[in-house]
């Protein structure tokens, strides 16, 4: 799953979701298909988020949970996206 966190995914329900394992075509359509992503590319005041590093995000996330399927779920929020990398603040596991 892929979204604007918190709030955003209780309220608006700005969510898209893949089966792992992703493609980068499966990362690029999940960022393009929310509806934050118009915000995700920058607007007015917000910057523009690195859309390659998010991607490369859920690429290695979709990656790790294919190579230990003992996880059974990941909560990453909030994730920023900058300058050629992101930056997770919170995470959470379960096995």
């Amino acid at each position: 799953m892929f979204g604007m966190g918190g709030k955003y995914v209780e309220v608006i329900k700005d969510v898209t979701f893949r089966l792992a394992p992703l493609t980068r075509e499966d990362a690029e359509e999940m960022i393009k298909e929310v509806k934050a992503y118009e915000m995700l590319k920058g607007f007015r005041d917000i910057p523009a988020a690195d859309l390659e590093a998010l991607a490369e995000g859920l690429l290695r996330l979709s990656q790790l949970v294919t190579d230990f399927p003992e996880i059974q779920e990941i909560d990453l929020n909030p994730v920023f996206a900058q300058k050629d990398r992101i930056v997770v603040v919170d995470a959470r596991m379960l096995l």
